[in-house]
């Protein structure tokens, strides 16, 4: 059971994609399961070399505001 809603997790990615977006890039919410949320990186921040960070920054913004959340895990066409 999750902790968190969907709103919950979306409210605090809303707080990352204007940073994203003016790289070129987004951020789309794919699922909330078991307190794990599954994003997507889209546009340059699926290919940027720097996602690592990218990921490690929207993950710390996330444990900020929802702090039961397990993990962040980028999901992507192959997962």
């Amino acid at each position: 059971m999750n902790q968190y809603s969907k709103e919950d997790v979306l409210r605090s990615l809303d707080k990352v994609k204007p940073y994203l977006i003016s790289d070129g890039g987004d951020i789309e919410f794919v699922g909330l399961e078991e307190d794990i949320v599954k994003i997507r990186l889209i546009g340059s921040c699926s290919e940027c070399p720097h996602k690592f960070q990218t990921l490690a920054g929207i993950q710390e913004v996330i444990l900020k505001d929802l702090p039961k959340i397990k993990e962040v895990k980028v999901i992507d066409e192959r997962n």
